[in-house]
């Protein structure tokens, strides 16, 4: 595993536009970074792959076990909620997609956390990636076929969605770029789609259901949304109302995985488990260098970095009320100079394909930079 300098392609903001990456700057700062890249060994590909594959099998352990044993209010998930979480996971209802972040040096692999429900950056990990690929290393390869798996896994729900399938998200423009390429997916497996922002989907009292601008019904809905989120909002209680008539995309069960709480669940089923790091809901317990993490938040945000018993990073946010989690620190640079984490992503619970991200600080935010990759 090699960090690369080159100088980026002449015009690069015009040529990722292209291909739906309006977002490459964020507040003046470059968020899309091609004058860097990661060169991995085949051998290194397939370590990332398969202790993906290993720990999303893991997951599927601790969903059961979390409802075996009644922990999800250890997860803070509101009791109306509930039920329909266990409904869900039994009936397995359409699941799309994820991205596990993890640390990795070249060797060792540790789960950092797993956004099931709402991962963002698909738009330059699935496409803007490979398309620098092309164009600057033609002769190399990428861990690259989540375009090709999300395709797919759309032409397998066909049978089972009713269309057209409606894409939400609120109105920033990563969020409704990630919708615009997913829908483009759907649409490539032969579905009907439209697109709405969430605080346009409206709810029709009389025919209890919910509806768009046109009013009509709203069966099938994708959501770039968090369902934390959702069942804050006032028609949080309709969505759990009507879950037998609306399929909601990621389904609600996904609140068990989206949840940093499952570090913990994850650690107390596995200890010792090579991929994982300690984590406990009570403290940091005997750590010595430990990070805090809200159980449910967003981006980086309200997280604590101790080392050596000095905060070295703590970040502003909205997040904390439902609890933190304490996971041991790793540190991200490894052996090298520059930190990174690696986005693992999985369709269908199957991995496909990674990014790469750089935080300038100990905390990933949605600012930290994506650098694309390749191997050889």
């Amino acid at each position: 595993m090699e960090r690369h300098r080159i100088l980026p392609r002449p015009d690069w903001q015009k040529k990722v536009e292209q291909v739906g990456l309006t977002y490459h700057t964020v507040r003046m700062e470059t968020y899309w970074d091609e004058s860097t890249y990661w060169e991995f060994s085949a051998a290194e590909i397939d370590r990332i792959e398969a202790a993906t594959s290993e720990l999303q099998q893991m997951c599927l352990a601790a969903g059961d076990s979390i409802l075996d044993n009644d922990r999800l209010g250890d997860l803070r998930i509101p009791p109306p909620a509930c039920a329909r979480i266990r409904e869900t996971w039994n009936s397995e209802p359409p699941a799309l997609y994820g991205r596990m972040d993890l640390a990795f040096d070249g060797r060792d692999v540790k789960l950092l956390e797993y956004n099931a429900d709402t991962p963002t950056s698909l738009v330059e990990a699935a496409v803007a990636q490979w398309y620098w690929l092309e164009e600057r290393y033609p002769e190399a390869d990428q861990y690259n076929s989540i375009h090709e798996h999300l395709v797919a896994k759309w032409k397998e729900l066909s049978g089972y969605m009713r269309q057209p399938v409606y894409f939400a998200c609120e109105s920033c423009d990563e969020d409704w770029m990630t919708i615009t390429y997913l829908r483009d997916t759907a649409q490539q497996a032969g579905l009907g789609t439209e697109a709405l922002v969430v605080r346009d989907i409206g709810w029709d009292s009389a025919s209890q259901r919910f509806v768009d601008g046109g009013n009509r019904s709203m069966e099938t809905i994708f959501k770039l949304y968090p369902w934390e989120a959702m069942l804050a909002d006032r028609f949080g209680p309709h969505a759990l109302e009507t879950m037998g008539k609306t399929q909601w995309i990621e389904p609600i069960w996904k609140m068990m995985w989206s949840n940093k709480a499952l570090l913990a669940i994850l650690w107390e089923m596995y200890p010792n488990h090579e991929l994982l790091l300690p984590a406990y809901l009570d403290g940091p317990r005997n750590l010595d260098e430990w990070v805090q993490k809200p159980i449910l938040g967003r981006e980086g945000a309200n997280v604590t970095v101790k080392l050596g018993g000095i905060t070295v990073e703590s970040t502003p946010g909205r997040y904390g009320e439902g609890g933190f989690v304490w996971q041991q620190y790793v540190d991200l640079a490894g052996s090298g100079t520059s930190r990174k984490v690696i986005g693992s992503w999985l369709v269908d619970g199957e991995p496909c394909g990674m990014g790469v991200r750089e935080p300038d600080g100990y905390v990933t935010n949605n600012s930290s930079r994506f650098v694309p990759h390749l191997f050889r």
